[in-house]
């Protein structure tokens, strides 16, 4: 049985070709857009049957002459996720488009569905949940992930063919996002400042929060891997859900963890937050105008409807994720 997985090559889709292999399964269609060929280092440790160009396996899609028989999932990953894109003919192309096609072949071919969402789609909000009344996004990435959870539950009501699943993906962390350039996250951000620079730089007061207490959901790509693998277990499970580990930690929460981590690599003691600001190992900047008024101060996942579906699994802290994340980088 075949597995498709698109972005392979990317941060959390070559993630998930990792957790398929660690299942023994090989028989995997990786798809991507390799225009950045620096991507390709992601799947130098995996184990893929074949690959292919992003825009030869759409075209093959809408034709109905994809290479691969007995299609076990489509695992799509494969999207633009740079929040500061503002073109969005090309957003609406990437994004909404492309799942869209996906899904309604998928749908036609009765192939279970699993795609990556945004909690971009809520905005500013206070409340995330899955939930009409808590959507409101802040850019055209978000919209466009937005568009398409639409789609879904209109689709659900009018009743699926084959399993299909959304993941609102939070503050996502871990392996493999070394491309991304300012995308990456900002735990992997920081593990570079600290190492080249000896010091970490955080956003200084908004929004009515003080500097570095800005806050979000971190999510190691670790949890969200096995998320991914339990819904490929459980296809009688569709839905739209949120991907997080259901607690915010602030921006400080986050770089302290980082440093803390890098010294225990170097085998030096732990400090806390007080001392690495007094240190001077944290250091705040001014609040970007680019920013205000497209910035979530806060995120924090309300994992109930994930829970409801039965999954039961813990998920890693900052301080327990970041770590592994450090470690794995020395490596």
């Amino acid at each position: 049985m075949t597995y498709i997985v698109t972005g392979a090559a990317g941060f959390i889709g070559s993630n998930i070709v990792k957790g398929l292999n660690a299942r023994g399964i090989s028989d995997i269609l990786a798809v991507d857009d390799l225009q950045d060929g620096h991507k390709f280092v992601n799947l130098v440790g995996c184990d893929i049957a074949h690959y292919m160009d992003k825009h030869e396996f759409l075209e093959a899609v809408l034709q109905h002459r994809v290479p691969c028989k007995d299609i076990e999932a489509v695992i799509h990953q494969g999207a633009c996720s740079d929040t500061m894109e503002h073109d969005g003919v090309f957003m609406m192309e990437n994004n909404y488009q492309y799942t869209l096609d996906l899904f309604d072949w998928c749908q036609d071919k009765r192939i279970p569905f699993l795609y990556a969402s945004s909690a971009a789609v809520y905005g500013k909000g206070e409340v995330f949940r899955e939930e009409r009344a808590h959507e409101s996004p802040l850019n055209v990435y978000g919209y466009s992930k937005f568009l398409f959870d639409q789609v879904l539950r209109r689709r659900m009501a009018q009743g699926l063919r084959a399993q299909a699943a959304g993941f609102r993906y939070f503050n996502v962390y871990g392996l493999h996002e070394q491309h991304k350039g300012r995308m990456a996250s900002v735990a992997f951000h920081h593990f570079h400042q600290y190492r080249e620079r000896g010091y970490v730089q955080l956003f200084g007061g908004y929004d009515g929060y003080a500097a570095g207490a800005q806050s979000r959901d971190f999510v190691s790509v670790e949890d969200v891997v096995k998320v991914n693998l339990f819904f490929l277990d459980h296809p009688e499970r569709s839905g739209i859900f949120n991907l997080g580990t259901g607690r915010s930690q602030s921006f400080n929460e986050l770089a302290a963890a980082t440093v803390n981590a890098c010294r225990a690599q170097a085998g030096e003691a732990a400090l806390t937050l007080d001392e690495m600001v007094k240190q001077e190992l944290i250091r705040y900047i001014d609040f970007p105008d680019a920013l205000k008024g497209k910035y979530q101060s806060f995120t924090q996942a309300d994992i109930s409807a994930l829970r409801d579906a039965g999954y039961g699994e813990g998920f890693y802290t900052v301080e327990e994720g970041v770590a592994r994340y450090v470690a794995a980088l020395n490596e």
